[in-house]
């Protein structure tokens, strides 16, 4: 069983080193590995279906590779070049990363604890198995060198370390072997180090199933790791040599992008040419085979120019998230989570005029326990339909074959005027923005790059019609991506909306996108980085004067982080005046709650399960009125004062009541994914019988149709 580790107190407080600062605030870097050892645990719980804990193990793993390439690389960079602050907890760059090395090598052991002595040992009860090769019979065997000879040998490449072939430059997470040999080639070259390259996983699976002939039972389901088959024919790639041993390593890179905004003159083509040097940045980790020899792991560490701590033995495949592979490949229902198909609301048959149901009133949905559908029917519609002039949408996160872009593509070649903000810094997705917006340039469509210096992260879609005499507009307003898949496996509220004042808003704010000139005052939408931090911070300062006031006050939020520290401060006035405030805080909490005389007023829970909490809700008790938000940003500086975000009332009372119930009020009776944060950082699983679950409940309700 595998728990997050215990990760406050003399740590988090410096010991005798404690200052108002630290008191006050967690560290952001810190609280978001806290995040990744949740998700950990949830390959840990036996509860948990057997195939679902292996991809839960490999998203951790996935999730510590996405932290080492954004988050540690830039806290090196300070360290090194001494251009950082300290954090809001007052800690230096350098003790972060102490902290950090500390921790992370700890989820790494726990990583592979959990698939070698617990994850696999399971599986083979249900025949699904990964053979080591020291349990490989002379059939397997043989298969497994025929496979390298015929399917892996001719693609893989060698560079024998001497004064003619340097280090070769490693890409960034890619499987590498750094193999020891001795002998003389037929050059008469001798070298001791060879260093050998595998191509991607596209090219070469990481997991390959042996075939039926080979298998150890059958209906059975074997499999070997390709690094397995190639440590054990190796010997191939170097003929008349003597191959001493060959280790797997992978080195993690930072990856993060830079292109100077206001010097370049297309955004486009400047950040096109950034991407191959993705996989050639500064190394930050190098994961090698726990069996390296240590003369070989120290000359790595220098090759890459990293210290010690920067180092993680894996005991199994360096590159650990590939295992999903059987997951999605293994076809046993039992051992995976039941399948579920997301409802449509009651109004939204599938012959509906959407038009005509927007007209009647808004509508919510519920992502995913409620269809995307929805919103493709409403761009799909608005395609075809006559009476449609215009579509105006943002653009995020697409994916590569996104039938969102597709449509909008489609739109643009049928006449209709489309507009696109394509935010084309979005973090691994920039490929497949930058291709989708050359497609739709192509096509005729408007295509915009947003804002120098501000990340379009809002989720709009507007259409526009002419209804007899007058122009008539439809808007979709959400807090996740315009991405069908993640809506599957993402929380996300969206309002489909025909309100004039709201969609005149959106209108307001694409011109501001697209061209310049001053926002007006916004009607009903309220935007970052104008208005949006002001007006949470006066809505929580208005919760603590009614509470000082002696009248109703509390304050209900989720988002997926919170580290803006002048929101912070306005949470711990409101905490100090006696508001009840309840926060669902996926990720980063810098916030400490529980904290006598500072925020004892103050719960923080961060929900784990089956999906990825990702919904940003914000509700004010407003003396009675309950103001209640879905929003795109979270409560961090970035969102509210560098990006191009949306906060949107949610007004109908139907509504009101089902996103705070749906969003908030059921995860605070979680009995089974949830976590409570503590004033000295730590989280502990709530428990309590019955075991409930929020988003099973969801699934449960939403899975009829329901307004």
């Amino acid at each position: 069983m595998f728990d997050p580790p215990e990760t406050g107190g003399a740590h988090l407080a410096h010991g005798d080193r404690a200052s108002e600062v630290s008191e006050r605030f967690l560290n952001a870097e810190l609280s978001l590995l806290s995040f990744h050892e949740r998700v950990l645990a949830q390959a840990a719980r036996a509860d948990v279906p057997l195939l679902e804990r292996l991809r839960f193990l490999s998203i951790s793993s996935t999730n510590l590779d996405e932290f080492f390439e954004v988050r540690v690389s830039s806290i090196k960079q300070q360290a090194t070049y001494g251009v950082g602050y300290p954090g809001l907890d007052g800690r230096s760059p350098r003790e972060v990363l102490a902290e950090i090395s500390s921790r992370a090598h700890a989820i790494v052991a726990a990583q592979y604890r959990l698939l070698k002595d617990e994850i696999l040992p399971a599986l083979r009860q249900h025949q699904v198995r990964v053979l080591d090769p020291d349990e490989w019979d002379d059939e397997q065997r043989a298969w497994a060198r025929a496979y390298f000879e015929g399917a892996v040998l001719p693609l893989l490449t060698a560079t024998a370390l001497d004064p003619a072939h340097p280090f070769p430059n490693v890409v960034n997470k890619r499987l590498n072997y750094v193999v020891e040999l001795s002998g003389q080639d037929a050059f008469g070259r001798e070298a001791e180090i060879a260093i050998v390259s595998v191509p991607a996983p596209r090219v070469l699976p990481r997991v390959v199933r042996l075939p039926t002939s080979a298998a150890r039972a059958p209906g059975g389901f074997d499999y070997l790791l390709l690094s397995s088959i190639i440590e054990g024919n190796i010997d191939l790639l170097f003929p008349g040599m003597d191959v001493r041993g060959a280790w797997q390593f992978r080195v993690t890179r930072n990856s993060d992008l830079w292109v100077d905004e206001e010097e370049v003159d297309d955004l486009l083509h400047a950040i096109a040419g950034e991407l191959p040097r993705r996989n050639f940045g500064d190394a930050v980790r190098l994961e090698v085979d726990h069996r390296c020899p240590e003369s070989l792991t120290r000359f790595l560490l220098e090759e890459f120019e990293l210290d010690a701590q920067d180092l993680y033995r894996t005991d199994g495949p360096v590159n650990l998230h590939r295992v999903a592979q059987i997951a999605g490949e293994v076809p046993l229902a039992h051992l995976t989570y039941p399948p579920f198909i997301p409802a449509t609301p009651a109004r939204l048959p599938p012959d509906a005029d959407i038009f005509a149901a927007l007209r009647q009133g808004e509508i919510l949905l519920h992502h995913p326990y409620q269809s995307f559908t929805p919103i493709l029917d409403l761009l799909r519609r608005a395609a075809h339909d006559p009476d449609t002039l215009a579509i105006k949408m943002t653009l995020y996160r697409t994916g590569a074959d996104s039938p969102i872009a597709q449509t909008l593509l489609e739109a643009a070649q049928r006449g209709k005027d489309v507009t696109v903000v394509v935010e084309l810094r979005a973090r691994f997705d920039e490929e497949a923005n930058i291709d989708w917006a050359q497609r739709l340039q192509a096509a005729g469509a408007n295509v915009a790059y947003g804002v120098v210096g501000r990340k379009t992260h809002a989720k709009l879609l507007v259409v526009t019609r002419r209804e007899g005499d007058r122009l008539k507009s439809y808007a979709h307003l959400g807090t996740g991506n315009y991405h069908s898949k993640t809506a599957l496996i993402y929380t996300d509220f969206g309002l489909l909306t025909a309100d004039d004042a709201m969609t005149a808003d959106v209108h307001d704010l694409f011109r501001q996108l697209t061209g310049l000139g001053r926002l007006p005052a916004p009607r009903k939408l309220i935007a970052a980085p104008f208005l949006l931090a002001s007006h949470m911070e006066a809505a929580i300062d208005r919760e603590a004067a009614a509470a000082r006031a002696g009248r109703p006050a509390w304050i209900k939020a989720r988002m997926n982080s919170l580290g803006d520290p002048e929101i912070i401060a306005a949470l711990y006035r409101a905490s100090q005046a006696g508001v009840p405030i309840d926060l669902l805080v996926r990720g980063i909490c810098a916030l400490r709650p529980g904290v006598p005389g500072l925020s004892e007023k103050i719960r923080v829970r961060s929900v784990v399960g089956r999906f990825l909490e990702h919904s940003r809700v914000f509700a004010f008790c407003a003396d009675g009125a309950e103001h209640v938000w879905i929003s795109s940003a979270d409560w961090l500086s970035r969102n509210l004062h560098r990006r191009v975000e949306t906060c949107v009332p949610i007004e109908d009372p139907t509504l009101k009541r089902r996103v705070m119930h749906e969003g908030i009020e059921l995860a605070f009776g979680d009995t089974s994914d949830a976590w409570e944060l503590g004033a000295d950082g730590r989280y502990t699983r709530v428990g309590g019988e019955p075991a409930l679950s929020a988003q099973a409940q969801l699934l449960g309700r939403l899975s009829v149709e329901r307004r």
